[in-house]
């Protein structure tokens, strides 16, 4: 069967039985019309003489030339072709899944951002003070850095989910997957501090709620909130690298593992469901290594 009858059959069953969306459908369009292009050009007008061999060439191709696709874009389009492929073996228009075995190219690691610990320390002085928002912001970033917390974990916390006698809180993550991590003597303290002096005045102006961290309204504070209140004392702290709303987390898990803490132990408390998620800080860490190393052997450079 022509490959290009193939790909109409492919989309009409994205389009009418999977119901994909309009996007999704763009780009296979222009992923398959890319893989035609290639069959094409090396002579094959049926989809049934396709080898894992062409799939393959299909893929280095996307990523040389004169205009060479990111590995993630190769990585997208290996999908689509990898989908037209299962399509026809499925339904019996081809003998055999060609495709099913061609690996993607391999993504460049991205490591997360972090910060020194001074550039931490640095941070939290970016939002200290007596009134009600800094006596919040304060608890609300010494939790994240404590305890690695996503900030929706965080603003997730409600007041009896923190055990001030055991030095634990309880946080909910992904999935609704539930975890009990220890508590720094700093974080409590300013959490206490938040509690007896800002929480009240805050809780008055709301209809009552458990949670621990409130807005101006007395109510949950949201995430977008608590990444504002990251954003802003990182201004008033005056640090010159960016920020994000995983940074304390990033920072949390880099400075166990530097510390001496193995990746089991944060992989538990980061509530990661793989070890290999947690494993990119080890690769943070050994990049610090390096650097200092670099810097301070005499024979680093020789």
């Amino acid at each position: 069967m022509r490959p290009s009858d193939v790909v109409q059959a492919f989309l009409h069953h994205l389009t009418v039985e999977r119901g994909s969306a309009a996007n999704t459908l763009r780009s296979y369009t222009a992923d398959l019309r890319r893989y035609l292009d290639h069959l094409a050009g090396l002579g094959v007008d049926d989809l049934g003489a396709v080898r894992e061999a062409e799939v393959t060439a299909f893929v280095a191709a996307l990523r040389s030339g004169p205009s060479p696709l990111a590995a993630s874009s190769a990585a997208r389009a290996l999908a689509a072709v990898r989908g037209l492929h299962r399509f026809a073996a499925r339904d019996g228009i081809v003998p055999d899944d060609v495709a099913r075995d061609v690996t993607p190219p391999a993504l460049p690691v991205r490591l997360p951002r972090t910060l020194a610990v001074d550039e931490v320390d640095q941070l939290l002085v970016g939002c200290a003070g007596d009134g009600v928002v800094a006596l919040r912001d304060r608890a609300l970033l010494e939790l994240l850095y404590s305890t690695g917390a996503r900030i929706s974990e965080a603003v997730g916390v409600d007041v009896d989910d923190l055990d001030v006698t055991d030095r634990t809180v309880l946080l909910r993550g992904k999935g609704g997957k539930q975890r009990i991590v220890p508590v720094g003597r700093p974080a409590l303290e300013a959490v206490d501090a938040y509690l007896v002096r800002a929480r009240p005045a805050l809780a008055a102006k709301g209809r009552g709620t458990p949670a621990l961290l409130l807005n101006a309204r007395g109510a949950r504070l949201s995430r977008q909130s608590a990444w504002h209140s990251l954003r802003s004392a990182a201004e008033t702290a005056g640090l010159t690298v960016d920020v994000s709303p995983h940074t304390l987390r990033h920072c949390f898990a880099t400075h166990l593992l530097a510390g001496g803490a193995d990746v089991r132990t944060v992989q538990e408390l980061l509530g990661h469901a793989s070890v290999t998620t947690t494993q990119i800080y080890t690769l943070v860490t050994v990049d610090a290594l390096r650097e200092v190393y670099a810097t301070s052997h005499p024979r680093a450079l020789g």
